[in-house]
């Protein structure tokens, strides 16, 4: 039985090892690439710049002609207006009409000009605020990628340390077995070896929670197989810091940084809107035309009856004599009319009513209960609160990029800083291992220099992790991107 489970070690060993071969790796492009098709901020931000392109369209169609046309058909009743004689009747009608109407704005001071030009402008600084959220989104994402990536060197580090204690254990054991050294120092070694399995174990967990705040930005499924590539730190590409002097990384960023572009764009936008509101005070010159016909039709039809002649109480006189007047007994009468005969002449009525018609206005604003002046006052405010917002984001921008000069340049004297520490240690635990197996030097005191190596790398390569990530962050203002190869 106790053959078998050593048999199954190695076979899961094996596994797991092909199993962690075969698992596809991400490097930070793809991470950013994923993040960026997937973010719901992205998209939401994607969204809104898709709303400021329809309202800039439909802004421009402003500057084009307005035209509708419309028909009517219909039955009417009881004391109406006949549409085609314009005379009050008392017959049931049939009625349609038709209509076009078009208007177009002349002259308006540039109104709808500043107006089209300003939602253009606001269409652009909502691409810049797109611009702007992917930029962040990558930011974001290589932090927590350097971030994984320190958690996996602090777990090769911690392993390091475990087998470096249990090659001691094994010397010392052997050592202790013929006398040489006293058991105390075998158990103390074994009281290190747990103590280096659970720094093992908390490196693990830590990476593999360093792992999901990783998915968690990606918005990746957090039961998905998922690693990243792992570049050797030492070899991530940094530009020497004396090309990233502060100020002049700031002069490069107002003229690179998405925020900034989409500030100067809204502040343009504002002052075309101001113009727009300006111009809302003044007559606007517009010309319109119409056409339209009508067409009607009642139930009944009117005829006349001959009755012949009657003598009327009234004569005339003609050579002396009186002759009677016979006056016509002409009586009016009603037929009704079927649905399908009313239409009768419906061309006809359609020509003869056709009518056309062209004019132009002037429309002068007088008072609308101050509307257009407080509009004008509000839009000068706008402008305003536009100007102090791009003042202080640039202000914010020039703090933040000298904050990160100065960051970056206490990181790259941490690190070393931290990197000569480690080489001494390192020497140090170079001797103190050779006395040690001379019999010079007790366990304890080993461990002691081994523990101030470990601790010193440990130093070391959070020290780099944090410089290189800081230079990144310069770069990243100087308009580089983010990039570790």
């Amino acid at each position: 039985m106790k053959k078998s489970k050593v048999l199954l070690i190695p076979f899961l060993i094996c596994s797991l090892s092909f199993g962690a071969l075969a698992q596809d790796k991400w490097d930070l492009r793809r991470c950013v690439d994923y993040a960026l098709a997937n973010n719901l901020s992205v998209q939401q931000t994607s969204l809104q710049a898709d709303v400021a392109d329809v309202n800039e369209k439909q802004t421009r169609w402003s500057q084009y002609p307005n035209a509708d046309f419309s028909t009517n058909t219909g039955l009417q009743w009881g004391r109406s207006i006949d549409p085609t004689t314009n005379q009050f009747t008392s017959n049931q009608l049939l009625y349609q009409g038709y209509s076009f109407n078009a208007s177009v704005t002349v002259f308006n001071w540039h109104r709808i000009r500043n107006n089209i030009v300003s939602a253009d402008l606001r269409t652009d600084a909502a691409k810049m605020d797109l611009e702007k959220m992917k930029n962040d989104i990558a930011l974001n994402v290589a932090t927590y990628y350097l971030q994984v990536l320190l958690s996996k060197q602090q777990i090769q580090i911690a392993y390091n340390q475990m087998q470096q204690t249990k090659k001691q254990l094994e010397v010392t054991s052997k050592r202790e077995a013929a006398g040489a050294v006293p058991e105390l120092d075998v158990l103390t070694l074994k009281g290190q070896l747990a103590t280096d399995s659970s720094n093992l174990i908390a490196a693990r967990a830590a990476a593999d929670q360093n792992l999901l705040l990783l998915k968690q930005v990606l918005n990746l499924d957090a039961g998905k197989l998922f690693d990243i590539a792992e570049p050797p730190v030492e070899q991530i590409p940094v530009e020497p810091i004396l090309q990233l002097q502060p100020e002049t990384v700031f002069q490069i960023a107002l003229q690179n940084q998405p925020a900034q572009k989409a500030n100067a764009l809204r502040l343009q936008s504002y002052e075309a809107a101001m113009r727009a509101s300006r111009a809302a005070k003044y007559p606007t010159i517009a010309v319109g035309g119409s056409l339209g016909t009508n067409f009607s039709s009642p139930n009944k039809s009117t005829y006349t009856v001959d009755n012949g002649y009657e003598v009327s109480p009234y004569y005339v006189n003609v050579g002396g004599n009186q002759y009677s007047v016979m006056i016509p007994n002409i009586t009016a009468a009603h037929s009704k009319v079927s649905f399908g005969d009313r239409w009768s002449g419906w061309g006809t009525q359609m020509h003869n009513n056709f009518r056309q018609s062209l004019g132009f206005s002037i429309s002068v604003p007088i008072n609308s209960s101050g509307a257009a002046r407080f509009n004008y006052e509000r839009s000068k405010l706008d402008l305003k609160n536009a100007e102090l917002t791009k003042s202080l984001a640039d202000q914010t921008l020039k703090n933040d990029i000298y904050k990160a000069y100065y960051n970056a340049s206490a990181a790259l004297e941490k690190f070393n800083a931290t990197k000569l520490t480690y080489e001494i240690t390192q020497k140090a635990f170079a001797v103190a291992n050779k006395r040690s197996e001379l019999g010079l030097l007790n366990t304890y005191d080993l461990l002691i220099s081994q523990n101030n190596m470990n601790r010193a790398q440990y130093d070391m390569l959070s020290a780099q992790f944090d410089y290189v990530f800081k230079m990144k962050v310069l770069e990243f203002y100087k308009g580089q991107g983010i990039k570790l190869n």
